[in-house]
């Protein structure tokens, strides 16, 4: 039975009652190459030693003295942050793209949250190669241009020096947008965050959550992807799609 409140609007109030999305999904599936998968089905040859395998690297070793702050349990992939460490924990792994898609699944807690940074170390005008990132907290979504905002090495020197700078500020928050969303701690969700051109689009659970675009996601190389955690997070099934 049609709903005749529905039936009743004009088309042009129909288009505004259903925004357009993009079907990342079906974008993937028609143009992407798979680059890699992972689904930590695997143990550790010591269950002390922090040894990811498939490809990963942490930056334990000197943000953590050494210690192990990646543990593969029960098949999903595991992060804590150790008190001692004196940086977030850092995942790395090496991709090779210019448009490209990573699908992964997540659960964080209260107060966790994760990046997907993309990365290309060769690039030596911004510090240590950052491009761009997503960031998934519980209660939003936040992408950031890094390139062109606050990893730049001129616009990063120019903030340790005076990070009140009005116009600093100004660019800074023309470099990044976030979106509101509501994630239940200790569940398990999907997310597929895309780069298509100078766009981000981040998605969860196949709902399109937010969209943004800015010249640095651009960047012709993405070189690597790394899973940036501040406290904790657990992750599966990761994939990454080439695009172009």
């Amino acid at each position: 039975m049609k709903n005749p409140i529905m039936s009743a609007l004009p088309l042009c109030f129909l288009w505004l009652a259903i925004p357009a999305q993009a079907d990342d999904a079906a974008l993937v599936k028609e143009k992407g190459k798979l680059l890699f998968e992972d689904n930590f089905e695997r143990d550790e040859a010591l269950p002390d030693k922090e040894d990811i395998g498939g490809g990963w690297t942490s930056n334990s070793a000197w943000r953590a003295k050494g210690k192990k702050q990646v543990d593969l349990d029960k098949g999903t992939m595991a992060v804590i942050r150790l008190p001692e460490a004196d940086h977030g924990v850092a995942i790395f792994h090496d991709v090779a793209f210019q448009d490209g898609a990573v699908a992964l699944r997540f659960r964080l807690s209260e107060g966790e949250d994760f990046g997907l940074d993309f990365v290309d170390r060769q690039f030596k005008e911004v510090h240590a190669g950052h491009l761009c990132m997503a960031r998934i907290q519980l209660n939003r979504v936040t992408i950031t241009d890094s390139k062109t905002g606050g990893m730049r090495n001129d616009i990063r020197e120019r903030r340790q020096k005076n990070p009140k700078d009005q116009e600093l500020v100004k660019l800074l928050k023309s470099k990044t947008k976030s979106f509101k969303h509501e994630l239940k701690p200790d569940k398990w969700y999907e997310a597929l965050i895309v780069i298509e051109g100078d766009a981000m689009r981040v998605s969860i659970d196949g709902r399109q959550v937010g969209e943004f675009h800015s010249e640095g996601i651009a960047h012709p190389t993405k070189r690597m992807i790394t899973l940036a955690v501040n406290k904790g997070a657990r992750f599966d099934d990761v994939k990454v799609w080439k695009l172009k």
